[in-house]
């Protein structure tokens, strides 16, 4: 269907620098913005899926102390920076 549509400056700006971005044409970024908007023929995407991962702290660490053992290695970098000359 061919229409006359009237957009505001702000809003034509933006489909044309997506349109540019994504190297799309304008008619079918706008088509999509719509769609998306109505909640309608959304596009279909590949479904992310996310894999956990058990991390454990090192042997000898404790989790209750973290702040402790940031603030030693906090130390320990400004002593050798102060030991360098300059």
């Amino acid at each position: 269907m061919r229409t006359t549509l009237t957009l505001d400056d702000d809003v034509a700006h933006q489909l044309a620098e997506l349109a540019h971005s994504t190297r799309k044409p304008f008619k079918q970024v706008l088509n999509d913005t719509l769609r998306r908007g109505l909640g309608t023929g959304t596009p279909k995407r590949k479904q992310f899926v996310l894999k956990p991962f058990h991390a454990a702290f090192a042997p000898g660490v404790d989790q209750r102390r973290l702040s402790q053992l940031y603030d030693e290695m906090e130390v320990e970098t400004y002593v050798e920076k102060a030991r360098k000359p300059r």
